[in-house]
């Protein structure tokens, strides 16, 4: 599903240039579940947002569900983030002024799904997070786990193969951290879908994936089982 080959992201030029992946050598399975770890400003970010398609390569190669992200255009890359990639961060990235079933049904929109398939979906999604009833609320009147199971709605209502969780918990108290986490893991199972969960918590790390990869300075180091 990933393979990254002498994958390097370097951001500026010259004396200033700052090397944020170094030959990157990663090989995730179709349907694995993996930690990406690390200590912040040691690349755990910047390798999922070269995954997610958000920045490019600047060395090696990095192939997704079979494409080589390296030689997409803008707009390829847009395709491929609707249709392959589903995405949850730590900050929710609600929109404050749209209802959750508009936050929640936004990749249809961009996809050009008509409206009755549409709302149809959103309903699915917000029912599989246990927040169906809260479908005309805006985020501001909903719970910090509220918005996060409303983030991981929107992130699977497009069918993605790949769901990017960059620290999702990092906002949540630790009982409402450990109900997300779960949601989250029951709809990658569920969908057998290819999980990346960037995190610098150890525990979270083994409880909820097969395998992790260790990140240094911008360099991945040898994953170990779990």
């Amino acid at each position: 599903m990933i393979l990254a080959h002498n994958l390097s992201k370097t951001y500026g030029t010259g004396t200033s240039a700052v090397h944020a992946l170094i030959d990157i050598q990663l090989e995730i399975a179709a349907g694995e579940r993996v930690a990406i770890l690390g200590k912040s400003g040691s690349g755990k970010s910047t390798l999922m947002n070269l995954i997610g398609g958000l920045d490019v390569p600047t060395g090696g190669t990095l192939t997704v569900a079979g494409q080589n992200l390296g030689s997409l255009n803008r707009k390829q890359l847009a395709d491929y983030r609707l249709e392959c990639i589903g995405f949850v961060f730590q900050s929710f990235h609600l929109i404050a002024s749209q209802t959750v079933e508009e936050n929640v049904g936004l990749p249809l929109l961009l996809a050009r799904v008509g409206v009755g398939e549409r709302r149809k979906r959103v309903r699915e999604a917000l029912a599989a997070v246990g927040l169906d009833h809260r479908m005309g609320h805006k985020p501001t009147q909903l719970s910090g786990g509220e918005r996060q199971r409303t983030a991981v709605a929107r992130a699977i209502i497009n069918r993605p193969r790949v769901l990017l969780a960059d620290e999702p918990t990092g906002n949540l108290d630790s009982a409402t951290a450990g109900g997300v986490m779960e949601l989250l893991f029951d709809q990658v199972r569920e969908r057998g879908m290819t999980l990346l969960l960037v995190t610098h918590d150890e525990e979270l790390a083994k409880r909820y994936t097969e395998r992790t990869v260790r990140m240094q300075d911008g360099r991945a180091m040898e994953p170990g089982t779990q």
